[in-house]
């Protein structure tokens, strides 16, 4: 693996999957091969998930956590980028980073001389896409065939936004090899760039990357459908003229009639209940959504005690 996670675009396809035995290997597991090793939250945005999980994981693995919030560090503001990420590769061994801007993580990754883990940009979120798929694996995959999972056979269908999940979604289905259907309304899909990168990775591995305007085209014979909010964090002034451009892509019972009977449901959460999904959906039986949770937390530990050198001692 490259020094730092800042994109899905840092990793093949074998070390991906290599990320999904070694959660498999140190689930659950005290290994205490950070002592001494401290990690720095360093976060733009509020969150539960992403800062519980990163915290947790490193205490499993032996590590302190140190948390700064906004107004700790003024990113760019009261300090450069470039300076924070210098002075802060000088205390601790790692930087997990929650940035509005992508271009913050990939100035602290560039100036940092110690790992620097994206936990969530307006471009990407690959520990969110990472842990998606591992979610899939646990449910579809048998302990027989976890690590030659044919990938091939799933199809994902997203409904909603193309923003920053879905972008790293896209890649990590491309670089597995899996079909994934992208279904929103016009003027609101993927970023181009994204859709390329994922398509010229597909030629590769054989993967299928679509968009389409039609939800019920996306949702059949689906094998997970996913969705998210469809105004992300920065975007909430626009949220009342989205609910009624994003209401043909909710996620509701109708809707997961198109798809496998079996099919699973997928969300990023927070979740906006009765908007982009319903309730009696996201708390069903067909609902992952709190495995998916979980998975934050099993595979940002294999991330952590990927990139850094852990010894104990």
């Amino acid at each position: 693996m490259k020094k730092d996670l800042v994109s899905i675009a840092d990793l093949n396809g074998e070390e991906i999957r290599e990320l999904f035995k070694i959660s498999a290997e140190i689930k659950g597991k005290q290994l205490d091969l950070a002592q001494g090793k401290t990690l720095v939250l360093v976060f733009e945005k509020p969150s539960l998930r992403t800062r519980v999980t990163f915290s947790v994981a490193f205490f499993q693995l032996g590590g302190n956590v140190i948390y700064l919030a906004p107004a700790d560090i003024g990113l760019g503001k009261r300090e450069s980028v470039p300076d924070v990420a210098r002075n802060l590769s000088r205390w601790v061994d790692a930087i997990s980073a929650r940035t509005f801007a992508h271009k913050t993580i990939q100035e602290l990754a560039e100036n940092a001389s110690i790992p620097v883990i994206n936990a969530l940009s307006d471009a990407e979120h690959p520990c969110q896409a990472l842990a998606d798929f591992l979610t899939i694996l646990d449910h579809l995959g048998s302990s027989s065939e976890r690590e030659a999972f044919d990938w091939g056979k799933i199809k994902l269908a997203y409904f909603g936004d193309g923003n920053n999940v879905c972008h790293s979604l896209m890649l990590t289905a491309a670089r597995l090899g899996a079909r994934m259907v992208i279904a929103g309304p016009q003027g609101y899909g993927p970023k181009q760039e994204f859709i390329e990168m994922a398509q010229e990775e597909s030629k590769k591995t054989g993967a299928s990357i679509t968009i389409t305007r039609d939800p019920k085209e996306a949702a059949a014979d689906a094998d997970v459908i996913y969705t998210d909010v469809w105004a992300s964090m920065g975007q909430e002034q626009e949220a009342e003229k989205r609910r009624s451009l994003f209401a043909p892509f909710q996620v509701n019972p109708e809707l997961l009639s198109y798809a496998k009977p079996n099919v699973l449901v997928e969300h990023c959460l927070p979740a906006h209940r009765g908007e982009e999904i319903t309730s009696d959906v996201l708390d069903g039986p067909n609902s992952i959504v709190l495995d998916e949770a979980e998975n934050r937390l099993h595979i940002q530990k294999a991330i952590l005690y990927r990139l850094l050198p852990l010894t104990g001692g």
